[in-house]
């Protein structure tokens, strides 16, 4: 039988955002007393929850959101079990080198942290990150979709001065789509899973959320 696992975090208020974004925020715009219907006015940034990020996030002249075919966010998921590293710590090439003959065109990889289990706490900022060389190396077998149970493939600083945004300007820069904000990874390590990132279809937009979610076999 197959299984649906949803990878998707609930949109709520009060939940985190990256530093200096949008918060997220939903009230009553029409209600049944009232109006004899329920309506909800939603106030949120592009990179809100589970979502991902266009080339447009980083390049003036990369594509949006919309100028991607569905089908680009659907496909075969290969996830990376990266779960022992430790706060802050830097995922490198040699973590990911033993999955490298399965990566290539067409895949989705995904990294599996484990740091979704912080998810609303203080720790979820101090995420292990994506070394340079690193996402270098995964973009030159041919992946362009890289999702992370994280806040971010890189480094996060409450400054974003501080920060070295190397997976983003990599991948990004390489016409590829990353997803953040990931959760249950976990759950489909070693299966045989198809993953579907697809966006809301935002026009012009630099990244959008996502329903993310996996069907098991």
């Amino acid at each position: 039988m197959t299984r649906i696992i949803d990878l998707a975090h609930p949109l709520e208020e009060g939940m985190q955002v990256y530093p200096g974004d949008p918060v997220f925020c939903c009230r009553s715009a029409a209600n049944i007393p009232e109006h004899g219907y329920n309506v909800r006015s939603l106030s949120l940034g592009s990179h809100t929850g589970t979502h991902v990020d266009a080339p447009f996030h980083f390049f003036a002249d990369g594509k949006t959101i919309d100028h991607f075919p569905l089908s680009t966010f659907v496909g075969p998921a290969l996830v990376v079990d990266v779960s022992s590293k430790k706060s802050r710590e830097k995922i490198v090439w040699d973590d990911l080198a033993p999955y490298q003959t399965a990566m290539g065109e067409g895949v989705i990889l995904l990294v599996c942290t484990g740091w979704s289990d912080y998810w609303g706490r203080p720790e979820y900022f101090e995420h292990p990150y994506l070394a340079r060389d690193a996402a270098q190396k995964i973009v030159a077998t041919g992946v362009r979709i890289v999702g992370i149970d994280a806040l971010s493939p890189d480094e996060t600083h409450l400054d974003d001065s501080e920060g070295d945004w190397g997976a983003h300007e990599t991948i990004l820069g390489a016409g590829g789509i990353i997803a953040e904000n990931l959760r249950n990874l976990g759950s489909i390590l070693g299966k045989t899973a198809t993953v579907s990132l697809a966006p809301l279809h935002i026009s012009g937009s630099d990244g959008a959320p996502t329903r993310a979610f996996a069907i098991c076999e």
